[in-house]
């Protein structure tokens, strides 16, 4: 009777075959319900901390990154012995959760932020989803579908919130994104098919899950065990920790201390999202084909440490424009990161170092809001000399400084970019001694059955992992 039951509430999940598409929806309507939020999201966060609203976007959004680095090796183990639907459903209901609540209570809206990283790791599961469904030669490119979908929702929605915000109020904003977060939940609900094989679920059901699955430190300490891994992994962990840092801030930053409007915010959160999935699809490819990995990944890191130092000193909007155009440049860093690991390490240990590097990025996204937050709290980069956010929204695109505003500006503006601006330097410096394989004629002499087809894999751009 259990096994009747079971076939027929199998046959009742989901809508056909499980494939990529169902992956692209899901990661479609979870992120543009939270691109909608971003002009509500800082006008809410000034309101409820205007005293150290640096510092508290940063310690909310640290916790909530520690927690996800934490939480989501025991996520992925556990959808492999329970299935993916399940925990999609899980990650995208708690990630999702704080949305109706910033209009009802913005303090158990930053309370649910922070400990709603313990699940917020839906494109863990997204990305296992996919690999059930595809096999190696097309998981790249079903992998950048997903991701190209992800970056394309953040590049329209920040827009669509601003105009909606602007002529009808944050409420409305609000109750948009809670009705396309409920929309994901039934799509995975009604429509979303389980991807893992039934004799896998069968066979893995009641075997124990070990510490060593779930444990988030496992992948870090084996960075040592292989000096170019150490090398590569020190390199991301410099280079990503600005970065990670930039993420959490960024907006806040622009819409407070160089006074963008929030019209201006969405254009520009859309200008340089499009210049950069411009600059990993054209640009990336042409440069690893004619420069080689190694030094793809010195120019972006390049052009990262440029875009920080403009940030850093940088006090006029234009500047900021400027910044964002040559930040677009910097996104082909770890693309190029990704195809010099998997040049690096042997082909049975690729899942490996892969996890290595995707652990160690984790962490930075808990480290970096905490850092930048504390550096705008030390450098007092904060709110009480700036007027309060007004209801309405300047339409302007390029808004005038008033003269009180002006004299308020320090020396450095962004004092924790310039910090991130000398992180990558160093980081820069350690990618000068990473070694490089150059061709395939050492690697096909030390294994002849190796094909010859394995470089031209060297030169995929994994936009993958550079959006994620």
């Amino acid at each position: 009777t259990l096994l009747f039951v079971c076939r027929n509430a199998k046959s009742l999940q989901g809508i056909g075959r499980p494939s990529v598409y169902h992956a692209v929806v899901v990661i479609f309507l979870e992120f543009f319900s939270w691109g909608l939020l971003t002009t509500p999201m800082l006008t809410v966060l000034h309101e409820t901390f205007p005293q150290h609203t640096f510092l508290m976007n940063g310690l909310i959004q640290g916790v909530k990154g520690l927690l996800s680095f934490m939480s989501a090796p025991l996520i992925g183990a556990l959808s492999d012995v329970w299935g993916r639907r399940s925990f999609l459903l899980v990650t995208v209901f708690f990630t999702c959760a704080p949305i109706p609540l910033m209009r009802l209570s913005p303090w158990w809206y930053f309370a649910m932020i922070s400990m709603s990283g313990a699940f917020s790791v839906t494109f863990s599961v997204i990305f296992a989803y996919v690999a059930d469904v595809t096999d190696e030669r097309e998981r790249s490119t079903a992998y950048g579908l997903v991701s190209a979908t992800f970056a394309a929702s953040l590049v329209t929605s920040p827009a669509i919130g601003a105009y909606l915000s602007a002529w009808y109020g944050d409420n409305l904003v609000v109750l948009v994104a809670t009705l396309i977060a409920l929309a994901d939940i039934c799509f995975i609900l009604l429509a979303v098919p389980e991807s893992l094989p039934d004799k896998m679920r069968l066979s893995s059901w009641g075997t124990p899950i070990s510490w060593e699955q779930a444990d988030p430190f496992a992948s870090l300490r084996k960075v040592g065990q292989d000096s170019t891994v150490l090398l590569i992994c020190i390199t991301v962990f410099l280079s990503y920790l600005p970065e990670a840092g930039q993420y959490s801030s960024f907006f806040l930053y622009l819409r407070q201390v160089i006074n963008f409007s929030s019209t201006t915010l969405a254009v520009f959160i859309g200008v340089v999202g499009i210049l950069s999935i411009v600059a990993q699809t054209l640009f990336l490819t042409l440069l690893m084909r004619t420069l080689g990995t190694k030094n793809t990944v010195l120019l972006g890191l390049g052009f990262q440490i440029l875009q920080l130092a403009w940030y850093g000193f940088g006090s006029e909007p234009w500047m900021m424009w400027a910044a964002g155009a040559v930040a677009a440049m910097s996104s082909i860093t770890f693309p190029a990161v990704s195809a010099l690991v998997s040049q690096s390490a042997d082909p049975d240990k690729q899942g490996v170092v892969q996890g290595m590097i995707t652990g160690i990025r984790g962490l930075c996204n808990g480290l970096g809001p905490a850092l930048y937050g504390f550096i705008f709290f030390l450098f007092n980069v904060e709110f009480n000399s700036m007027d309060p956010i007004q209801g309405d929204y300047n339409i302007d695109p390029l808004p005038l400084d008033s003269p009180t505003e002006v004299q308020h500006r320090a020396l450095i503006p962004g004092p924790p970019f310039l910090l991130g601006a000398c992180t990558v330097v160093i980081a820069f410096l350690v990618a000068l001694f990473i070694p490089e394989k150059t061709s395939c004629s050492s690697s096909s002499s030390h294994d002849e059955e190796s094909p010859p087809a394995a470089c031209d894999a060297d030169f995929e751009p994994l936009l993958h992992d550079s959006i994620v």
